[in-house]
């Protein structure tokens, strides 16, 4: 195998096996061999560095983390380029953990002792899949998904060399492309060929996505009861969960998933931010307190969980606490000063620290800025809940807002698509209970306005109720009206004479709420959803600007 001129990191705690191991790759020709003894070091050079080799040790008896729990967390935040080989080593009693996260990874293991020839023969094997696939992975580089799936389908059908990864990455960007059914018979068709726990795990997505919710709980619990290690599957049954409005059941799935992999930033995050809006203040402060400790500098941290952990030292009193996570959310904007969100979630902070300074007028100055956002383009649910949680505290104080009913009306009316979704942006304003209880109310009204405009649908007149669908849609943004317009229009398109036209007004409501892909999120700003693959490079450091 050679190497030449090719960069590698070695990540191994024991420093005779990371000095053998370098010695062998520059043996192989590298330039460059990196090193590092920690799993938060190796993720900071991970982030920053590109290498062409990666060598990382599973366990770490002195280190929280494992190099499978490094890998799972790089590979969702979408931070190990398609050409990088992973290669993980490990003993023969972790093999069956270490296979499971070769076959998400879909590079190789090798197991202890090894030689140098295995391990060159490993990292060639890598680099020939990685080879053999490059028009695949160049298309999706390119976002020419549709050629990339049909290149995966073809490899898939016609069982060519590394058929099994091709299913895996052509299900994937059928989900991406909304081509839900298609996905899950892929995923289906490759457990029919090797019931592997991804592959199960991509029908529930697919079922997930197509809102057959019950029949994901379901593919979901006996994927759990037969791979209970397996964590990605716990953080899909969690978003299952807060779909079906099981929020207990999503915190439990969270809980197994961080307790399975209790170094991830990402999970730690989702983990706590629910645990949050569920009202389990303690429980939440501490997971997301751990996930600043590991990984305030890193691209899986997610800034609103400074914003959480500050509104927890809001209601403490801590004003020295505040002013801390004010503090690292303006370190971050200066890292990234095009990024909106974090420039917003640095002011949900500000406000925050002004309130319990008592200065008045400057917290209702910046408040009537941010009410007045309300219904912009990129005001989204996260942003509705912060200000939901301002408001309270404000309402809290005493202190009056002569519009606020108004404005929080017009808020719920745009965010109150789901139960769900209801639950938590009440759940946001529950330091003051009447703004939580109005909050909840309108998911009724919503409910009432797309029920009347379906009793016309079915007393013969789908377009009055597709026109009134419209209008109600673009007086409230809400994501769930307008879905229900472009629904009906569909199922009554041949009875509609001028169907196009009104798919005209449907569709630049669609694209500017996002209302196809309203779903109830928690923490996952991530490139890649659990239990999906990576598809392409991309810097998430920017990915919110």
């Amino acid at each position: 195998m050679d190497l030449y001129g090719a960069t590698a990191l070695v990540i191994d705690g024991n420093p005779t096996s990371r000095s053998i191991l370098v010695s062998q790759l520059r043996d192989m020709g590298a330039r460059m061999v990196a090193q590092s003894p920690r799993i938060a070091d190796a993720r900071r050079q991970l982030e920053f560095r590109t290498f062409d080799v990666v060598v990382c040790e599973q366990n770490f008896p002195n280190d929280t983390g494992t190099g499978q729990a490094l890998l799972d967390d790089l590979r969702r935040a979408g931070l190990l380029p398609f050409a990088t080989v992973f290669i993980m080593v490990t003993t023969e009693a972790s093999y069956s953990k270490v296979a499971e996260a070769a076959e998400s990874a879909l590079d190789s293991y090798l197991l202890k002792p090894f030689t140098a020839n295995q391990l060159a023969q490993r990292i060639g094997q890598a680099r020939h899949r990685k080879t053999v696939l490059r028009d695949i992975f160049e298309a999706v580089e390119a976002q020419r998904y549709e050629e990339a799936a049909r290149l995966c389908l073809q490899r898939f059908e016609q069982r060519q060399d590394y058929w099994l990864y091709a299913a895996r990455v052509g299900a994937e960007l059928l989900l991406r492309l909304g081509r839900y059914d298609e996905a899950q018979r892929l995923y289906e068709a490759v457990v029919e060929a090797k019931a592997l726990p991804w592959a199960r795990l991509g029908v529930a997505r697919a079922q997930i996505e197509s809102g057959q919710l019950q029949k994901a709980n379901q593919t979901l619990h006996s994927l759990i009861d037969s791979e209970p290690d397996y964590a990605d599957a716990y953080d899909v049954m969690g978003r299952a969960q807060i779909e079906l409005g099981n929020f207990d059941a999503a915190l439990a799935a969270y809980k197994m998933a961080t307790d399975l992999t209790p170094a991830s930033i990402s999970r730690l995050q989702r983990h706590g931010m629910l645990a949050h809006y569920c009202g389990q203040r303690d429980t939440a402060e501490a997971l997301l307190a751990r996930s600043v400790r590991l990984g305030l500098d890193s691209k899986m941290f997610d800034a609103q969980t400074l914003v959480l952990l500050g509104f927890m030292r809001f209601e403490a009193g801590d004003r020295k606490g505040l002013q801390r996570y004010w503090d690292d959310a303006l370190r971050m904007v200066e890292r990234h000063p095009k990024s909106w969100r974090l420039r917003r979630l640095a002011q949900v902070l500000e406000i925050a620290l002004l309130l319990l300074d008592a200065q008045v007028a400057r917290v209702l100055e910046r408040l009537r800025a941010m009410m007045a956002t309300i219904n912009d383009e990129d005001f989204d649910f996260e942003a509705a809940c912060n200000l939901a949680t301002l408001l309270a505290y404000v309402a809290q104080r005493a202190i009056q807002i002569d519009e606020v009913e108004e404005r929080l009306t017009v808020l719920g009316q745009r965010f109150c698509t789901s139960k769900a979704l209801t639950a938590l942006l009440a759940q946001a304003a529950s330091a003051h209970p009447p703004y939580a209880e109005r909050l909840a109310a309108l998911h009724n009204e919503v409910l009432g306005i797309v029920e009347h405009a379906m009793r016309q649908s079915l007393a013969g007149n789908p377009r009055a109720a597709v026109r009134e669908l419209i209008a109600q849609g673009e007086a409230t943004c809400n994501a769930k009206i307008i879905e229900s317009a472009w629904g009906v229009l569909k199922r009554y398109e041949s009875r509609i004479e001028d169907a196009a036209a009104l798919a005209e007004l449907i569709q630049p409501l669609r694209t500017r709420y996002q209302s196809y892909t309203n779903k109830p999120v928690i923490g996952d700003k991530a490139a890649r959803q659990a239990g999906g693959v990576s598809l392409r490079v991309m810097d998430v450091a920017t990915a919110d600007t």
